[in-house]
């Protein structure tokens, strides 16, 4: 039954790539012992290598070194380890000042939410309809005790990307940490922290393929940030805990395997979504930018239908889609994303995303839209949304 789904929701999670479930073998059934120097025991220096030469791997994607690369459980525990452990090293030196979008991710936005209650200074900055950060209101809040700025590189749910450089650059220019969350972003658009004066930097394996449970925080060599996990000294005694290694191999795999090629025949699915969708079925509007998102996003609102009852419908026609992000498919709350760039609830509630990952083909998107115009029009004929319209 599984195998027949056409999984339309890789922002979500994505099917573990072949490749990536063999080169994670060897460290659950070989090399399985905990990460050890070239002091300890064969199996251990074994695992330790992996673990390095995963941690190389991921580096190098993003023009890091090697020891800038922590190694974590995800992207949630990633930002809050970038957003407290900064706070708590600079905590008597600068105001507890940060500054987040209001577009961020639920591990950046309700992590900054909570220290607004906890007494911290927070300001959520605006964006526009398209979900691009406002700058000059940007630049403007940041002070001279601004602790630390929390702005993801591309949205999780509308897919629009932010314009990282600039956003790099004042606050390079106002001498002021920068923490990106890169989770749907990273190897699918460039970054490249050896031109970018990005200090922090959230990645995860779930969202290429790779296992889930495992991600890594990239901190800049010379970063103040204090370990807010206490226990053993792994991770050059910066993130407590015995180092998942099958997982972290798995990550670096999935890296390798994500190539520009991939990139671009998920744009060319992405763009067939929107071209189609926008000129085959009425009362239809897109939800982010329509020249600078992610390759593998697309997101519409279908008006005068509710996206709960698109969703089940295309579920059981074989279809998985998202209504908004994952989290708010399991919340009867509109979507803070697109309330943020200007919607209402109707076009909150009315809304859909369509992630496309490795094992989607053109096909696909051609499928799912000959199958929205039925379902759409079906339901626009029963909703007393559509009355009037």
């Amino acid at each position: 039954m599984f195998n027949e789904t056409i999984y339309l929701d890789n922002a979500a999670s994505t099917r573990l790539d072949e490749e990536v479930l063999e080169a994670m073998k060897p460290y659950f059934f070989d090399a399985y012992a905990v990460a050890t120097s070239e002091f300890g025991y064969s199996m251990g220096i074994d695992a330790k290598e992996g673990l390095e030469r995963s941690r190389k791997v991921i580096a190098s994607r993003l023009g890091a070194q090697a020891g800038e690369i922590v190694f974590t459980s995800g992207s949630t525990e990633s930002s809050n380890m970038a957003i407290k452990g900064v706070l708590s090293a600079l905590k008597g030196k600068k105001d507890d000042h940060l500054i987040v979008s209001r577009l961020e991710d639920f591990s950046v936005l309700n992590t900054a939410k909570k220290l607004d209650k906890q007494g911290y200074k927070v300001d959520f900055i605006n964006v526009d309809g398209e979900g691009v950060l406002d700058l000059d209101m940007f630049s403007d809040a940041i002070t001279s005790q601004t602790a630390l700025v929390s702005i993801q590189q591309a949205n999780q749910e509308i897919g629009t990307l932010q314009d990282l450089k600039a956003i790099s650059d004042i606050c390079h220019d106002k001498d002021v940490l920068l923490h990106t969350d890169a989770t749907h972003s990273f190897t699918r658009v460039p970054l490249d922290v050896s031109k970018l004066p990005v200090d922090l930097v959230t990645m995860s394996a779930h969202t290429i393929h790779g296992p889930r449970g495992i991600g890594a925080l990239y901190i800049r060599e010379g970063t103040p940030i204090d370990k807010w996990m206490d226990g053993g000294f792994q991770e050059s005694d910066r993130r407590a805990g015995v180092e998942n290694i099958p997982a972290a191999v798995g990550f670096a795999k999935a890296v390798e395997l994500v190539t520009p090629e991939e990139n671009e025949r998920l744009a060319a699915m992405r763009d067939r979504v929107i071209e189609r969708a926008m000129a085959d079925i009425p009362h239809v509007t897109l939800n982010g930018s329509a020249t600078s998102r992610l390759p593998q996003n697309s997101n519409m609102t279908f008006h005068y239908v509710e996206g709960e009852s698109i969703t089940l419908h295309l579920d059981m026609m074989g279809f998985a889609v998202s209504t908004g992000s994952a989290c708010f498919s399991r919340s009867l709350e509109a979507s803070h994303v697109i309330l943020g760039i200007g919607g209402d609830h109707e076009r909150a509630h009315g809304s859909l995303r369509f992630s496309f990952g490795r094992f989607n083909t053109i096909e696909d998107s051609d499928a799912i839209i000959d199958a929205l115009k039925d379902v759409v029009t079906n339901l626009r004929a029963i909703s007393p949304l559509a009355e009037d319209n």
